[in-house]
């Protein structure tokens, strides 16, 4: 089995990278056999933005984004992301990390006093699940005879109304070629029953026992272990192969520590074969949503 790798960069800050410095690293990173660049949520620059940047210098290579609930309409956000997909011919995904409300939802929320970040992400992972497959891309016709253009017969408003959302959708394009486009999560911030239903890559900072749990959590929801990534994260001046495998890891979360030439070492550590897939879904080894 190959070990997938992903490289988590923070691009415009002090203890991270500047752009020029992601793009460099980005390039070594598809020359390492790196499945996808994880970009941090700093506050400097905006990691779907930095994403489309690096895109148009090295399409082949996957991107996650890290977008938080707080400040985050999840209509808004699932454009933002899609687009990114499109742009990259299904190589984009979403890190979404748990946190407050946005002014826009909460303008028109149906529960006020629901406040829980896990029970937010958890709805608004499913928001963004539902809006991405509003629009299949089977509902292109593109029939110049007929002057069709959309069969809007098969594109569906989502119509959610949940304790923190009110979305009704659909989005205004179509689906993503990888069916849609990946929902990562952090486990320890969020529990593996949190994110069973919704997510396809996780990284965990505590491997022992992870992979049986996040197998029960997805098993309860009617899903298998073979479509989602376990990932575990480390840091410099650890050789972690054997612990990989001894904890039914799917691959790694690289974090480097020291700047560009730190990630730099890191990477020409975990140089490995290219991976042959089309989309990042398949980059890490999933089957399309």
């Amino acid at each position: 089995m190959s070990t997938h790798v992903q490289l988590s960069l923070r691009v415009g800050t002090a203890d991270g990278v500047s752009l020029a410095e992601a793009v460099a690293l980005t390039d070594l990173a598809v020359e390492s056999g790196v499945t996808a660049i994880r970009l941090a949520d700093t506050g400097a620059l905006d990691p779907t933005v930095v994403a489309s940047y690096l895109a148009g210098r090295h399409p082949g290579i996957g991107y996650l984004a890290e977008v938080p609930t707080t400040g985050n309409a999840p209509y808004n956000v699932a454009r933002r992301i899609l687009s990114l997909d499109r742009a990259t011919g299904g190589r984009a995904g979403i890190v979404l990390l748990a946190g407050n409300g946005d002014e826009v939802s909460e303008a028109t929320v149906p529960d006020p006093t629901a406040a829980d970040p896990v029970q937010r992400w958890i709805e608004y992972a499913e928001v963004l699940t539902r809006l991405w497959e509003s629009f299949p891309r089977e509902a292109l016709i593109g029939d110049r005879e007929a002057a069709l253009v959309v069969d809007t017969a098969l594109v569906e408003p989502i119509g959610h109304e949940g304790a923190f959302y009110r979305v009704g959708g659909p989005l205004d394009g179509p689906s993503s070629v990888q069916g849609r486009p990946l929902v990562a999560a952090d486990l320890g911030a969020l529990t593996p029953e949190a994110v069973a239903a919704s997510a396809d890559v996780l990284v965990t900072d505590e491997a022992e026992g992870a992979d049986a749990r996040v197998t029960e959590a997805l098993h309860r929801v009617g899903r298998t272990r073979a479509e989602v990534a376990l990932l575990g994260r480390i840091t410099p001046g650890t050789d972690p192969r054997a612990w990989i495998a001894e904890h039914r890891l799917d691959g790694v979360e690289l974090v480097p520590e020291g700047g560009a030439d730190a990630a730099a070492a890191l990477l020409r550590d975990w140089a490995g074969p290219r991976p042959d897939a089309e989309t990042l879904r398949a980059g890490f080894g999933l089957v399309p949503a």
